[in-house]
């Protein structure tokens, strides 16, 4: 009788049948596999969930993206018609929240069609139930090439990260991609390809050709990318990524599991346990503006939710709740730079179409 669950079994069948499995590929298992993944059998978001992501934080977050939002519109010569794209939505907090914040804006809202890109069951219904009642009409798709072509505004929070990562360690003979086995004594451990891959380190940046044996380096694909850059340019449109990362190419591993708030080990209980990786912006801005949209930052969160507002928006709602000291935490969760806080790990960068100029909160 076999042990393991139904994906690790399923993972060391593979192994086992073509040798070790590269990361990206274990990534990808682990968290969409259409059965047995994490984003397809779990709710990962809230107290009760692995992990708390800024909209559940508290509705400032929302309310500010739904308000940039109706600004670029605007910036964008206000189109009578236009989809709003949120990738990966979560439970639809975000958009719910930025919804009730441009009723302010009736021209907007009723310029806007909401189309949620979501491959989750467990959260596609989340979504559904977040969202009734809003009066704007909603659609959802499995990927972003999937919603109809037209001007659009796209944001993502927290979507980038949760991408397979690739990674290569550096020995004395060069880089060799980092691979899955199943080790001596019958678990699934690192280790590495026999052989270097070619060329590769002239792929990377000079400052990182030569660093010391057992460096890692991470890479992600540029298809998302490369789609939402595709995406803004041909359509005139504009795009917000929120995301923790760092703003430089760099050397280290960030491949992590989280398990009911707290780190775990990736390799153990494939499935079950969420898995990201930090978000490389300047990668993911060449990829996009490969496309022909414009980059702008990344900023650190803290910087762009108090150019946009949140500390008025706080003050406001404390003068209207007894909630105060609940508001004045989620302020400093939010824009706090301690390591616990998001404003300083959490990165944000926006691209449009040259038309249309500096988003909000970008300005110099």
């Amino acid at each position: 009788m076999d042990e393991h669950s139904p994906l690790e079994a399923e993972i060391r069948r593979r192994i086992l049948a073509g040798g070790p499995m590269p990361v990206a590929e274990y990534m990808a298992l682990c968290l969409s596999d259409p059965v047995h993944g994490y984003y397809t059998t779990h709710d990962p978001f809230g107290a009760r969930g692995d992990f708390i992501t800024a909209p559940e934080v508290s509705q400032m977050f929302g309310e500010l993206i739904g308000l940039w939002v109706a600004a670029v519109w605007k910036q964008m010569g206000a189109p009578e018609n236009v989809r709003l794209i949120e990738l990966g939505p979560g439970r639809g907090t975000m958009m719910k929240d930025a919804l009730r914040a441009v009723q302010i804006v009736p021209e907007f809202r009723a310029a806007i069609v909401v189309h949620m890109v979501e491959v989750s069951p467990v959260l596609r219904a989340q979504q559904e139930k977040a969202l009734e009642g809003t009066g704007v009409p909603a659609f959802w798709h499995s990927a972003l090439t999937e919603v109809p072509k037209g001007r659009a505004i796209v944001f993502a929070n927290e979507f980038f990260d949760a991408l397979p990562v690739n990674q290569a360690v550096k020995t004395e003979r060069g880089w060799h991609e980092r691979r899955i086995q199943i080790d001596s004594s019958g678990q699934l451990a690192f280790t590495i390809a026999p052989e270097p891959i070619p060329f590769f380190q002239t792929l990377l940046p000079p400052a990182l050709r030569a660093p010391r044996a057992g460096a890692i380096f991470e890479w992600r694909a540029d298809t998302a990318a490369m789609e939402l850059g595709r995406r803004v340019a041909d359509e005139r449109g504009s795009a917000l990524v929120i995301d923790y990362g760092h703003a430089e190419i760099g050397l280290g591993e960030t491949l992590q599991a989280v398990d009911q708030h707290a780190y775990a080990d990736p390799l153990t209980f494939p499935g079950s346990l969420d898995l990201t990786a930090h978000v490389d912006f300047q990668s993911l801005t060449r990829a996009v503006e490969a496309m022909g949209a414009t980059g702008f930052g990344p900023i650190d969160q803290s910087q762009f939710l108090r150019r946009l507002g949140i500390e008025h928006r706080a003050a406001t709602l404390k003068a209207k709740t007894a909630r105060a000291t609940e508001i004045d935490q989620a302020l400093a969760r939010l824009i706090g730079q301690n390591r616990s806080a998001m404003g300083e790990l959490f990165k944000v960068a926006a691209f449009a179409h040259p038309s249309i100029g500096v988003p909000p909160g970008f300005e110099t």
